[in-house]
């Protein structure tokens, strides 16, 4: 009964963590393509700078999400959790609030973006480390 339990755990969070990629990708996509073709005549140079920077930082993040998924789906018993906990929250709190500063001009919101950056810079520590366990 345990073993089940922890199968369909592990089912679930390689799902989540699939489709979380594949909508942080769509978004991505669909972000960078509204920035290009809805605010060019809206963003100055800084904005548009700033915007790109989002796009830029989410879709490689995203890769790494589905990495992670990837990852989790191959060794089962290796916890790559934090890891993806880290790329998820990295792009809410980095590329989300730099999206909303380009677009609103809110300058404080980039007092947000360093913890974004911090997360990321986690999650890739988290990656490394449990690859350098190598309990696979």
């Amino acid at each position: 009964m345990g073993e089940k339990l922890v199968a369909s755990y592990e089912v679930k969070m390689v799902k989540f963590w699939l489709i979380s990629a594949a909508i942080s990708g769509f978004l991505s996509v669909g972000l960078g393509a509204f920035g290009a073709h809805s605010l060019r005549d809206v963003l100055d140079e800084y904005g548009k700078s700033i915007y790109e920077k989002a796009v830029l930082y989410q879709m490689f993040h995203t890769l790494a999400l589905f990495l992670v998924g990837f990852l989790y789906h191959l060794f089962k018993e290796t916890s790559f959790f934090l890891a993806g906990w880290g790329f998820f929250i990295g792009i809410v709190l980095f590329s989300g609030s730099l999206y909303v500063m380009a677009i609103t001009n809110i300058k404080w919101l980039g007092v947000i973006t360093p913890f974004g950056g911090v997360a990321f810079l986690f999650g890739w520590f988290w990656l490394i480390w449990t690859l350098g366990k190598g309990h696979f």
